[in-house]
């Protein structure tokens, strides 16, 4: 029995960030690819890319009611120390990560303000 296209959407669509990123990692090794986008100069791109943004960043504003939450969230989502988080943490409003998708920028977004923080995509 062969697996849809509908069915491996699905099933992508309802993993974490975190667990999509291994996926991206699993293929990108046993394909021997890159999931790089490529380049290419010309003027319809450069118009293009001028109208839309393309690189996001996620700021911290500010950690809310649950600080401990939002920091195990931070530590997971950049790899970050205990200290190092924490310290971003209490030094809000900090970019939590920056140079990001879209999509990437509100699933983040999204993870920490179900922790509790109050964040902003610019």
């Amino acid at each position: 029995m062969a697996i849809s296209k509908e069915d491996i959407l699905e099933a992508v669509g309802s993993l974490t960030v975190m667990e999509l990123n291994d996926l991206v990692k699993a293929f990108e090794e046993k394909f021997g690819v890159s999931a790089a986008a490529v380049a290419v100069a010309g003027p319809a791109t450069a118009a293009a890319a001028a109208e839309e943004q393309t690189e996001f960043t996620v700021m911290l504003l500010g950690p809310g009611d649950k600080k401990v939450e939002v920091i195990k969230v931070v530590r997971a989502v950049t790899g970050l120390g205990l200290k190092e988080a924490k310290d971003l943490v209490d030094g809000a409003p900090k970019a939590v990560k920056e140079g990001v998708s879209k999509a990437d920028a509100e699933a983040l977004k999204k993870q920490l303000e179900e922790a509790g923080a109050k964040v902003e995509v610019k």
